[in-house]
């Protein structure tokens, strides 16, 4: 059950897409005040209660005890003490712990605050057992309830609408680095790969492919014939997918911008001047992307890549990063200057200081632009959530045109509910930490509940210096991301996976995933076409489990597996809980694997750094694909013949899919087919590891 409560004259987001009358109850499940700045709504949360989502937020599956602000920011170190990251993601289900002090009129709950401005989440922080969701401004809020978690999830999916699918080879292994600067990189990566025998399905073209930063564009001279290096590349199995950024460069004779300033296209300050910001090409204005000719016409740029062969983009700097605004500039200039001669005592120096970092990103750039939202005037700060949305909106309404029935690879780095209809995320940039491992797993669940499934993090780490340990390790749990992409900064160590030492581990790993694709890619359909999540908590599908709302480091995948991934420096193994009896899966290639029945409980498992060890659950099973050693890509993935691992009572059976990968043709009922296996069978299986149909 959705009820919906309109608080105010709340600006449309888009994020809903369900048709929902008005409730005109009092809030059940929480309390509502109207204050100066927006609305406040609050809750009593008991001990043991649990809260999920919010999605791309630092912190553990259960987010109580800390503060979270939805306000996109572009912020590249994501430590436990940061209260926002990227995107928007406004929505949570609080789960009320089954004690007998839970009455009925204490129901589980999910909550979406729609709303494009500032949103503040003190998730108990303030007071342990206080939920408090404060806004900047009017709202409208959706409280849904169910008899499980899983089916308030479904609700809310249902609500915001399906989600983005991408091209079956964008399930594939991808490579990425800021600093490919030319043609002859991308064809040693390339090359590489293949000498390596590894898959590879993607490689990516950062900001150095393009002419002095400028966006639709490449730079002639370092990529003297960008068409040919499409094609070949193609040729070998691998697309390439360019980064588009937000900001369009100001530069007479540049075709983008004087289209964007003779149509009238890009933000405005208050007097109606086109807003001057600054990004990686200098001086920028920002595409009006809430604005829908604007929006049509900045999508309708994408083409001239695609007329390349180019079927694949990643949108960054889109919350929009400003690196310095031309008026904030000029005042901070003025200050420091007036600073000059003075004898800086620790405040002086620490304010001149503070004017500088403080240029990046300054809260009053935001409250200085405006946008025309079809005849609404609307000062950014109001909206400032839904900007990375609708840039990302632009180019998948744009493809939708361009290639009407065909997938392209889509996604961003700033989102905010409803985005996920139109592409997927990637997390930002984390660092080559152990504890962004850690992360990037809790923070897959939270970002399903919200309908984005198409998402994964840098493996290994975009930021400083990855170890080959840790790439390994993270590459043991990326194999179960839709988005598998290995993506460093410019100036850290190259990580490709062929410049370790331990080439072969890091080619099973790959191949293990290009093995599980059968699985990965029908759950994935599965959970877009069904409104699920691909990945969930444990609690989810164990709710009766006390134990199951503790477990952070444990995910299910999909229908059949549970993966615990090792996420620890030198850890030769780690602590696993199950849920029930399982089978566990040991691989260190395709061809090399076990399995063992474990019984429900608590275990201490040993696991090699080039293991990959996941859990089938009882009567469930899983195809592999069975794979030759000239597989470079999804597209020689063998479909017609599939290995079977499961485990069962008597009978377990499998429902998958399969498509050509491409069209939008789907769900053709002839793409589903159900498998059955008795359970002598799949014992045959798990001993001689034939099982082939």
């Amino acid at each position: 059950m959705i009820y919906k409560y309109i608080y105010g004259e709340s600006i449309e987001t888009g994020a809903v897409v369900e048709a929902t009358r008005e409730c005109k109850q009092e809030v059940s499940v929480m309390q509502f005040v109207r204050t100066e700045e927006g609305i406040r709504l609050s809750c009593c949360m008991e001990p043991d209660d649990v809260v999920y989502g919010l999605g791309e937020q630092v912190r553990g599956m259960n987010k109580r005890g800390f503060t979270y602000i939805s306000d996109a920011t572009d912020d590249p170190i994501h430590t436990e003490c940061k209260h926002s990251l990227y995107g928007g993601h406004n929505f949570l289900i609080l789960n009320r712990a089954q004690t007998e002090k839970v009455v009925e009129n204490r129901p589980s709950f999910g909550l979406f605050v729609d709303t494009p401005g500032r949103v503040v989440f003190d998730v108990g922080e303030t007071k342990y057992d206080q939920l408090t969701i404060t806004t900047d401004g009017d709202c409208v809020v959706y409280v849904i309830l169910g008899d499980s978690l899983k089916e308030i999830a479904k609700q809310f999916r249902q609500l915001i609408g399906p989600s983005y699918i991408a091209p079956k080879w964008a399930f594939g292994y991808q490579q990425s680095r800021w600093g490919y600067a030319c043609e002859q990189d991308i064809r040693e990566v390339a090359d590489n790969y293949q000498r390596c025998g590894i898959p590879l399905d993607a490689i990516y073209l950062d900001i150095d492919y393009m002419e002095n930063y400028k966006d639709f564009t490449v730079d002639s001279g370092r990529f003297p014939d960008f068409q040919r290096l499409v094609h070949d590349m193609k040729e070998q199995g691998i697309h390439l997918v360019p980064i588009i950024d937000a900001g369009v460069k100001i530069e007479k004779g540049y075709s983008v911008y004087e289209e964007g300033v003779q149509g009238n296209y890009f933000c405005k300050e208050e007097d109606g001047k086109d807003f001057v910001g600054a990004v990686w090409p200098g001086k920028v204005h920002f595409p009006d992307v809430l604005n829908s000719k604007a929006r049509e016409w900045f999508g309708s740029k994408y083409e001239w890549l695609m007329e390349q062969g180019i079927d694949g983009f990643w949108n960054d700097m889109n919350e929009p990063a400003i690196f310095y605004s031309e008026n904030h500039l000029k005042t901070v200039l003025e200050e420091i200057l007036s600073m000059k001669d003075e004898n800086m005592d620790l405040h002086a120096f620490f304010h001149m200081r503070d004017q500088v970092v403080g240029l990046s990103n300054h809260p009053k750039d935001y409250q200085s632009f405006y946008h025309d939202m079809d005849g609404r005037k609307v000062r950014h700060d109001k909206v400032h959530n839904l900007y990375g949305c609708y840039m990302t909106r632009a180019a998948a309404e744009a493809f939708d045109k361009i290639a009407p029935d065909r997938r392209i690879l889509l996604f961003s780095r700033s989102s905010y509910i409803g985005m996920h209809r139109y592409g997927g995320i990637w997390t930002g940039d984390n660092s080559a930490w152990w504890g962004h491992l850690l992360l990037s797993i809790q923070q897959m669940p939270a970002l399903n509940l919200c309908g984005i499934l198409y998402t994964g993090s840098d493996i290994g780490g975009f930021g400083c210096d990855t170890t080959e340990d840790l790439m390994m390790r993270w590459m043991e749990f990326a194999i179960f991301t839709p988005l598998m992409r290995n993506h460093a900064a410019a100036g850290t160590r190259l990580q490709e996976l062929y410049q370790f030492e331990d080439i072969e581990s890091f080619r099973n790993i790959v191949r293990i995933r290009y093995g599980l694709l059968p699985y990965l890619y029908s759950e994935y359909m599965k959970a877009a076409f069904q409104g699920e999540m691909y990945f969930r908590p444990l609690s989810f599908d164990y709710p009766q489990d006390s134990h199951a709302f503790q477990v952070e480091d444990q995910l299910m995948v999909g229908e059949s597996i549970m993966i615990a991934p090792v996420y620890t420096q030198n850890a030769r193994g780690r602590y696993v809980y199950l849920p029930e009896e399982m089978l566990m899966v040991r691989m260190k290639s395709l061809e090399e694997k076990s399995c063992r029945i474990m019984e429900k409980g608590h275990h201490y498992l040993e696991i090699a750094l080039n293991e990959v060890v996941f859990f089938v659950r009882k009567n469930h099973m899983l195809p592999l694909a069975i794979l030759n050693d000239s597989v470079k890509s999804t597209a020689d993935v063998e479909t017609s013949q599939y290995e079977w691992i499961g485990y069962a009572d008597e009978v377990a059976e499998y429902v998958f899919y399969q498509d050509d990968g491409i069209s939008k043709d789907y769900p053709p009922s002839r793409e589903w087919k159900k498998v059955m296996l008795t359970k002598e069978r799949l014992e045959e299986n798990i001993n001689d590891g034939a099982g082939k149909l």
